[in-house]
This record gives structure tokens, sequence and C-alpha cells, in this order.
């Protein structure tokens, strides 16, 4: 008698996490489907391409992704060398999605996950109903597959935080999206170099994506005077705003606030502390800037305002977009929305990236079961994500949806502590970058706090 095979587990997203998520399914003998929304894998690590990042080769591979690669002829990058995203994307994650084959589908992105038959608030017999999940197509095309679990590891990149001190816009800030960037800028790009060389541009946030920008805006000042930075802090300048500084244990990380200490230190920047961001006005252009009707400025809380600027960089963190996941039970933390056993693990004003402790399937558990979210998407809106507790989390969710409970319970990941967030209330919600996986990089092609995001890692 012939029995038809298991349906598939479905994992959102080709990234870091997602295919790793792939590999360790694979390693245990169930058939993984990666849906990724981008043309390629790690479409959004492509999007930062030009920012190294402050984690070795050596942190940014699992094990089971390895495994699978090995037949492939692949070689492993130096251990100790920090890639770029565009490094990651194109020497590691689009080779292990290769060897994965039909098991990932590009263009698909999902709209929708639920139970088969049952919206939200139906109870009878739903934990026996696959799941559906609702996809379309780059050409429009709407498919329901049904699948018996989802990881949904889709990161956080899609949806940077605002400008707004609140967490919402800024009164202004939709009228003035032509001048405001959400993400690091790549300055290697002549088009992107012209729009911040000789200008002034307000860098808003304080973690690495932030340092960042400060130390490449630097850099412009030798081949474009005129070129400044305003640094806009919602907080004071404390033995921490910098990072861990030579004390760091991600020592090109603490090379990166050392980097935006000395723009500052230098006169390249200026910061401004205590100025959290109400509102964005438009002011008459100066003279030198008559190519442009006019400058910006921003308006504090408290009725401050800033000097005009040209340009601004939002660097304010990178939230979970949870909108296709409504119909799903999900149990999230009022304030992180990440799941509730886990927000207290890596709560960003008392865990660094290092003092996360380790966890798995348990801490990831949801009252919908068979639901996960795993990488930064399961951070929610903390900044202390690093791909190696990523790779941790989805070795232990692969481990539980094979029955072996044992393994999923287990630790197999030792984190080294980096003596930056802890205890210091850094991020807030500020200063994250990208999404999925990682953690950032050495000022050298610009740096970039994966993890994400979102302070942080």
């Amino acid at each position: 008698m012939n029995h038809a095979p298991d349906p598939p587990v479905a994992v959102i997203g080709a990234g870091p996490i997602g295919l790793a998520a792939a590999a360790h399914l694979l390693d245990r003998g169930i058939e993984p489907l990666v849906l990724e929304a981008g043309p390629r894998a790690g479409t959004a690590v492509r999007a930062w391409g030009h920012v190294r990042l402050f984690s070795t080769w050596a942190e940014l591979t699992d094990p089971a992704a390895e495994k699978l690669l090995a037949p492939t002829g692949w070689t492993r990058p130096a251990a100790t060398a920090y890639p770029t995203g565009r490094d990651w994307a194109e020497r590691y994650l689009q080779p292990l999605a290769d060897a994965l084959g039909a098991r990932v589908r590009y263009d698909a992105r999902v709209t929708g996950v639920a139970r088969a038959g049952r919206d939200r608030i139906v109870d009878a017999d739903r934990a026996a109903q696959p799941f559906a999940v609702h996809v379309v197509r780059a050409d429009g095309a709407e498919e329901r597959l049904l699948v018996r679990a989802v990881i949904d590891a889709s990161g956080t990149w899609s949806t940077p935080g605002p400008l707004g001190a609140t967490g919402l816009p800024a009164l202004g800030e939709r009228a003035a999206a032509d001048r405001i960037a959400y993400r690091i800028p790549d300055l290697t790009d002549p088009a992107v170099r012209a729009r911040y060389a000789g200008r002034t541009t307000a860098v808003v946030g304080s973690g690495a994506s932030a340092f960042t920008a400060l130390a490449a805006l630097a850099g412009l000042t030798d081949d474009a005077p005129g070129t400044h930075s305003l640094w806009i802090l919602r907080r004071g300048i404390g033995t921490h705003t910098y990072g861990g500084g030579e004390a760091d244990q991600l020592p090109a990380r603490g090379a990166l606030g050392l980097a935006a200490k000395a723009a500052v230190d230098d006169g390249r920047a200026t910061a401004v502390t205590g100025f959290r961001t109400a509102a964005v006005e438009r002011t008459a252009a100066v003279e030198r800037d008559a190519d442009r009707p006019d400058r910006l400025v921003l308006v504090a809380e408290d009725g401050r305002r800033s000097e005009p600027v040209d340009e601004v960089i939002a660097l304010t963190g990178l939230r979970p977009d949870l909108t296709f996941l409504g119909e799903l039970r999900l149990r999230l933390d009022e304030r992180l929305q990440a799941p509730v056993a886990l927000a207290p693990l890596i709560d960003p004003n008392v865990h660094s990236c290092g003092t996360v402790y380790p966890h798995g399937a348990a801490e990831l558990a949801h009252p919908e079961t068979g639901v996960h979210l795993a990488g930064m998407k399961s951070y929610g809106r903390a900044p202390t994500f690093l791909a190696l507790t990523g790779f941790e989390q989805v070795r232990s969710l692969a481990a539980a949806l094979a029955g072996d409970h044992e393994a999923a319970a287990r630790v197999e990941l030792t984190l080294p502590e980096t003596g930056v967030c802890g205890g210091t209330g850094l991020a807030d919600a500020e200063g994250t970058a990208p999404a999925d996986g990682g953690c950032c990089a050495a000022p050298t092609a610009g740096l970039l706090q994966i993890g994400t995001a979102a302070g942080g890692c």
C-alpha cells in the first residue's frame, strides 16, 4: 500500500537562518520548502552587500549547511576573515541554496499563513490540520501550499524603524521621504556618493549602523570639503556610547565605535544629545545649495530645532512584519514583539549579544503548535542577535520537529561575552541594522550591525 509523502516544512526566507534551517531539516530526514520573496538567495543580505560584517567567517557558517555543501566542492573561506554582505551571499548563501536545489523557490512572497480550513477563532480539530501558506509569484499568480509546520526566518530588513522618537513617523517624515534614507549608504556608488558629498547629513541612531554611517561620511571629508554629519542621539553621551572599544571581544565592532568617536573628536561630526525627533520641517536652501529647493530641519519633542541639513539617515532599528501571520495564535512579548519565553533572554536593556543564553524550540514555542519565528524575526525589536544564535535555534527546531526532544533541549553553543549592551540601555530602538543574521563589521568597507538587527551586536 502506497502512502502519500509527508508534507514539507515551509521555511520563509532564503537568508542565513532560513537556509540553515533547511539544511538541518534535511539532515533530520524532513523535507524543507524554502520560500524566498526575492530572485536569489540572501536577497536582503545583498541589499547591504557593501557593508562588512564584524563577525568572521567562522561565525557565519552553519555546521549542517557545511555538511550539505561538502559534496559540491565548496571551500570554506578563511575562518578569521571578515566578509562583506556581498561575500556572504555569493560565497556561502547562494551555493547553499543551489545545493538545496528545487527545495528553494524564488520570487515566492508569502502573503498569509493559517490552519487549513480554520481561521484564528476556531478551536475544533485545529491542531490536526496542516498549515495553508498563501504565496504570490512574481507574475502575480497565487498559490496555496499545505505544509506540516512553518519556520518564519524572513528577518526584519523590510521594516525599518521610523525617524520619530515615539516609534511612529515624525510629522512631515513621509513628505520628506525623498531626502530620508533608512539604510547605510553605499558611498562606493558614484550617484550615492554625490548625494552626500559636500553636504550636511543628520544621522539618527546610536548603534553599530549609525557608527558605520558616521565613519563612512567622515571618510568623504578629504575629497569633498564641506561634508559634515549631525549625529542625533536620543540620549546623552556616556561611558558606553561608542560600544566596547578595545575591550570588545568582537574586535571589529569595537574598532567601528572608535571610528565613530574619532569622527566626533575630529569635528567631522557634531553630536546632538537628548534629541527625540517629533517633526521634520522644510526650510529655504542656502545659496551654495541652489540645486536643491530646500533643506530639512528636525524638531525635537522639547521644541529644539536642529541646524538645517541636506539629508537624513535614520538608523533607528528594525521591527518584525507580523501582518501575514495574523490568522495564527502567536504569544509575543508586548515590548519586543518576540516570543514571550525568549524576550527576557534577549532584552537589550539587560543583555548584549554575548550574554544572550542559547535557546531553541522551547523558547520559540507559541500556542499555535508547529509555528516558529527564527533568526532575527524571533528577536522582534531587540538588536542583540548573532548568526550563531540563529543557527542554534534552527538546530533545535529541526530536532524537535523530528521528535528528538532530548537534542532539541540540549545546548550546543557557547557565545563570547561582548560586554557592550548589557545593563547600559543602549538599545533605545536605535541603531540596529539589517536583517537576518550575523553581527557587524569593520570600518574599512563600511560596517553593519545585522542583528541586525537591530546599541546592538
